[in-house]
């Protein structure tokens, strides 16, 4: 059930992908990114709302324990790194092809593994290695492509935005494994609803100080802010992808590692709506190099069982 689980959420990822690319063209991204958080707060809040008044919810898979500051302040932490990485990625996708930073999204299971490796003192297997390698080779003949666009991967400021946007999606992809575990595993074992619901209200929050005080006060000298209907349909997407996330990784048997790189399947979707409404150019080269990406994360896959 939990890998049914992951790869709708991986396919709802790539929409959100998709509509995110939508809603930054031409627009300004802070003010995106705020009301992203903004309605992903309203449509987790009835839910907090709710379980705190009442047992309505109670058994079903919207039920929400209940926490203190102990518990809170994990979900802060996670709003801060989750934020971060949004907001390096909203500025690298907007002035970058999908085509380009969807390869780049999809080897974050390769961070993780390699974060596992330098924080937890894990071994990499022969299978392993050999996906890593290949996701480094694919990343290298990416950036062969982009330079067909003018995208100089040494140089490109959005380039280095979008690697460390996948950093950071990294480091909280190995912290919600800590989040989820038992405490006799090691891990906090916080509530899948409580830790989805506060993040959005915490990051909300701080995209809201955010907009005030730096973007604000300079609106008539950046690029102005549009309304485009697409906004919503981030958020809808992104709720959904990351419920079924981490719904997935409360069920019994759930890894992490699998969930993770079958999460990065989205980068499918993405590339196919890249080239067929974007009209994004290379796309054969930028074919081999998603391959790679792929066969990369088999290997990750069959390393790991």
């Amino acid at each position: 059930m939990w890998l049914v689980l992951a790869f709708l959420s991986a396919a709802l990822l790539g929409c959100y992908d998709t509509f995110k690319k939508i809603a930054l063209k031409d627009n300004a991204v802070i003010p995106v990114l705020f009301l992203n958080t903004l309605f992903c707060s309203l449509i987790f809040l009835p839910f907090i709302i709710i379980n705190s008044q009442s047992d309505a919810l109670q058994g079903s898979v919207f039920s929400m324990a209940h926490g203190g500051w102990h518990e809170h302040r994990y979900i802060l932490l996670k709003s801060v790194i989750v934020l971060s990485s949004w907001l390096f990625g909203y500025f690298g996708l907007k002035h970058l092809p999908l085509t380009i930073v969807g390869p780049i999204n999809a080897t974050r299971p390769v961070m993780v593994l390699v974060g596992a490796l330098l924080v937890f003192g894990e071994r990499l297997n022969l299978w392993q290695w050999a996906g890593v390698i290949i996701a480094v080779i694919s990343f290298f003949l990416l950036s062969k492509a982009g330079k067909k666009e003018g995208i100089d991967f040494k140089h490109d400021r959005w380039i280095y935005f979008v690697v460390l946007a996948a950093l950071l999606g990294a480091v909280s992809g190995l912290y919600d494994k800590y989040l989820m575990a038992a405490p006799e595993n090691g891990g906090v074992g916080l509530d899948r609803v409580m830790v989805q619901s506060w993040y959005n209200i915490y990051q909300c929050v701080m995209m809201g100080a955010m907009l005030l005080l730096l973007w604000w006060p300079k609106r008539h000298h950046t690029t102005p802010f549009r309304w485009n209907w697409s906004i919503i349909f981030i958020s809808v997407f992104l709720s959904a992808a990351d419920f079924l996330y981490f719904y997935s990784l409360s069920l019994p048997g759930a890894m992490i590692s699998i969930v993770s790189m079958i999460r990065r399947g989205s980068v499918v979707v993405s590339f196919m709506f890249g080239a067929m409404v974007f009209h994004e150019k290379n796309l054969r080269a930028k074919a081999l190099d998603l391959a790679l990406v792929l066969l990369s994360m088999l290997l990750l896959y069959i390393g790991s069982k």
